[in-house]
Order: structure tokens, then C-alpha cells, then sequence
């Protein structure tokens, strides 16, 4: 059998870490298979031939940073696909404004199309969907109610489960993440996850670093540790953290931080989802451009911004979005769950109904074979 071409497209932190779990069951299932595209360095460590690497420069909303980058990212990859080296098969994880016009290219080449954590249609600009209707071959869907609302759109689908479900299986006890951060197993701790792009940080980061100085006015022992993204700038965090709180760095660690913490601030984000199936307690908050914001409430058909909220279809975190993201605000909803066991326990409840609804272990390897199922037909 001639070894299949696979192209992997992801464009952030996350999207590299889901394929980095796709890329290593790729290889278990055939081990021969030429893997390449774009991703970071966890697509690249699970054995991709890193064609382009955007994940530092990853882009939100309305916001025109980073789009030289792209662009030329982009142009790269359609050369790749139109060309005599052109997959068997493209895989593309989340990143839609960019995937979803690789994806035409795609098609007009004859290549098959997979979408590894699809566009969020169902909460908001649904007007993709017949674009993806006619560009796409399958959607991977990652949640539950993801199947029916594809199926009556006419999108081919499968539901693989959630990727985390995978990813965190390996995910450390309490007590070895406290170890690893050197935190005393009775410490009071505060994680701070605040984004993987450069944007987030700039303008996420102010608002917890607020909210931490008036805990830690309150709270003397509280002890803060932020989870810093590989793709993000060390530099910027300490200029933004300079002179304020004391808050623990730790780079590429962002798992042990949330199961070490008693609560976590996090930014709206697949980190949610994460911190939720670790079981630790959060708030969540963002900040955008007004531009970005502007268009995100003009196109969001659900209420909440939080994945957390979204796949319970209630608001089971509190989430703090634009002007109502502010330090007060994000320290006196932490101060509440912190004061009150009653209030951590229901968030807990809820993380466990939603982690039993993403599906049982073995994601990667579902949607590995249903990749090289696309793959065989094109080949």
C-alpha cells in the first residue's frame, strides 16, 4: 500500500494540541504515513512535518494582527495542494476563518475534506453551514448535540468524542502537580490561565492581575501561579505582572496548574473545558477589541460565551465577558467560590455531567481511521 499523504491544519494552541493527538494515532494506526502541514510544536513533537507555524501569532475577532503571517501560511499550503505533492487527505482542526477557505481550495483539487473540531455554527455565524455543506466530506464532531444539528443541515458527520477526553487521561494527581510547582499541599492556590495569543494576554492579563491583588489583600496566603502558553511571549507576561502580586510563572504547565489550584481565572477558550473535566473550580473572563466585541454579539446565538456553559446549555461557571470583565468583579465572584464549599461542589457536579457526555477514550484512534478512510477513497 502506497503510504497516504495526510495535511493537518491547525492555526492556536489548542488546535495543535488536538492534533498532535490525531498525528500520533495517524502514526499508530500507519506508521508509514506522510504527515504534514501546519501546527506548533506539539504537532511537530507527534511526528508532522511543520510546513508553517502560526500558533504564536494567532489572531481573534476583528483584530488585523498577525495577517501577513497568515496570509502567506495560507498560500503556502494551497501551493501544497495544488500541486503534484497533494494529499490523499485534509485535516482541519478548528481555525475556521482560515480553514474553511483552505477547504474550497481543497475541493476544487479533488482532495477530501475532514474537519477535526468544526466551526461552532450552532452558536453562532450558522451561515457557514452551506459552505461546509459544500466543501467539506466529513465533520469529526467533538460534543453530543453536534450530529442532529449537522445532519439536518445535510453536513456529513461522525461523533468521535472530545479530544481531552484523550489528552487528559495522562493528566497529574494533585499532589504531583503541587510537587512539580513547589506548592505545599495545604496551600491556598489561585491558577491563572489567562490565553495562548499575544492579543489575550494584552488584554485579559491587566484584568487578573487586578483581581489577584485584591484577593491576596484579603487572602494573605493565597498563592497565585499562572500557566504562561508556549505560544506566548515570556517577556510580555512579566512586564504586564512587574511591581504587582507575586505570581508564580510556569511555562508549558497549564495542567498541572489547573489540578493544583482550589480555583482557576481563566479565559473563555478550550482551557475552560479543560480546567472543567480536571474538576477545578473557575471563573471565567475575556476581553476583546470593541470592534471584536461588537461583531461577537451581533453574531453569537447563545447566551454564553463559555464552552462550560455552551455544552450544558446553562451557566454553570460564571463568565464575565467585556465591560463586566473587570478586577472587582472577577475578585469578588472568585472570593464567593472560594468562601463557599456548596458553590465549588455544584460547579463540580456540573463538570462531571459534562464530562461523561464527551465520549469515552479512544478519540484519536476514531478519528484516525475515519481520516485514513477519506484518505483510501481519494488514493
Amino acid at each position: 500500500m502506497i503510504a497516504p499523504r495526510i495535511m493537518l491544519v491547525a492555526g492556536e494552541a489548542s488546535g495543535d494540541l488536538h492534533g498532535a493527538s490525531l498525528c500520533r494515532a495517524l502514526r499508530e494506526r500507519v506508521p508509514e504515513a506522510r504527515l504534514s502541514g501546519m501546527g506548533g510544536v506539539r504537532m511537530a513533537a507527534a511526528g508532522m512535518d511543520v510546513l508553517e507555524n502560526v500558533t504564536a501569532g494567532a489572531v481573534m475577532g476583528a483584530s488585523t494582527r498577525g495577517i501577513v503571517p497568515l496570509y502567506r501560511a495560507y498560500r503556502r499550503l494551497q501551493a501544497r495542494i495544488a500541486g503534484p505533492e497533494r494529499p490523499d487527505a485534509l485535516v482541519l482542526i478548528d481555525f475556521p476563518e482560515f480553514n474553511m477557505r483552505l477547504a474550497r481550495t481543497a475541493r476544487r483539487h479533488g482532495v477530501p475534506v475532514v474537519y477535526f473540531i468544526p466551526p461552532q455554527v450552532w452558536a453562532w455565524r450558522a451561515w457557514r453551514l452551506r459552505a461546509m455543506r459544500r466543501a467539506l466530506s466529513l465533520v469529526l464532531a467533538v460534543f453530543p448535540f453536534e450530529p442532529p444539528f449537522y445532519r439536518r443541515a445535510g453536513v456529513p458527520v461522525e461523533y468521535v468524542g472530545h479530544p481531552l477526553v484523550d489528552t487528559l487521561a495522562g493528566a497529574p494527581t494533585r499532589g504531583q502537580a503541587r510537587a512539580r510547582l513547589g506548592l505545599a499541599d495545604d496551600a491556598l492556590v489561585v491558577g491563572l490561565l489567562p490565553g495562548s495569543r499575544q492579543g489575550e494576554i494584552e488584554d485579559v492579563l491587566p484584568v487578573m492581575r487586578d483581581a489577584a491583588a485584591r484577593l491576596a489583600a484579603d487572602r494573605s496566603e493565597v498563592r497565585f501561579v499562572l500557566a504562561l502558553a508556549p505560544t506566548v511571549d515570556s517577556g510580555l507576561v512579566k512586564r504586564h505582572l512587574y511591581g504587582g502580586t507575586p505570581i508564580a510563572v510556569a511555562r508549558d504547565a497549564a495542567q498541572d496548574v489547573m489540578r493544583a489550584a482550589d480555583l482557576v481565572l481563566a479565559t473563555s477558550g478550550t482551557v475552560t473545558l479543560e480546567a472543567a473535566m480536571l474538576g477545578t473550580p473557575m471563573v471565567v473572563c475575556y476581553r476583546v477589541s470593541r470592534l471584536s466585541a461588537m461583531m461577537i454579539r451581533s453574531l453569537i446565538r447563545v447566551p454564553w460565551m463559555c464552552l462550560v456553559n455552551i455544552a450544558l446549555g446553562r451557566e454553570a461557571v460564571p463568565e464575565l465577558f467585556q465591560e463586566d470583565a473587570t478586577g472587582a468583579r472577577v475578585a469578588a465572584e472568585a472570593a464567593r467560590l472560594l468562601d463557599d464549599e456548596g458553590a465549588r461542589e455544584a460547579q463540580r457536579a456540573a463538570f462531571r455531567e459534562l464530562t461523561a457526555g464527551l465520549g469515552e477514550p479512544g478519540v484519536g484512534a476514531r478519528a484516525a481511521g475515519l481520516v485514513l478512510s477519506a484518505a483510501r477513497v481519494a488514493s
